[in-house]
């Protein structure tokens, strides 16, 4: 399973998101707004998501828009992290 599906499948289930497929999400949609919807209270989650599952903190208020943008995005970042341990 790639990354980002791996991220997929770990947003709908964290997120309790119903209705919704990992292969419903495209990889390059935008995860708030009017992408997938997802809220500030979402963002709170994801930041959790990255330390429980993948041992990655987001501090920079600034970055954490550009990581958390989308799927891929996101998968970017964690692979950019794990490079670096």
């Amino acid at each position: 399973m790639s990354l980002e599906n791996e991220l997929k499948s770990l947003i709908i289930a964290e997120l309790k998101l119903v209705d919704i497929k990992a292969e419903d999400i495209n990889d390059d949609q935008p995860l708030f707004g009017e992408g997938l919807g997802l809220d500030s209270l979402d963002a709170v989650e994801l930041v959790v998501l990255l330390q429980r599952h993948y041992k990655i903190e987001t501090k920079d208020l600034e970055q954490s828009k550009e990581v958390f943008a989308s799927v891929r995005s996101l998968a970017n970042y964690i692979r950019a992290q794990q490079d670096r341990k």
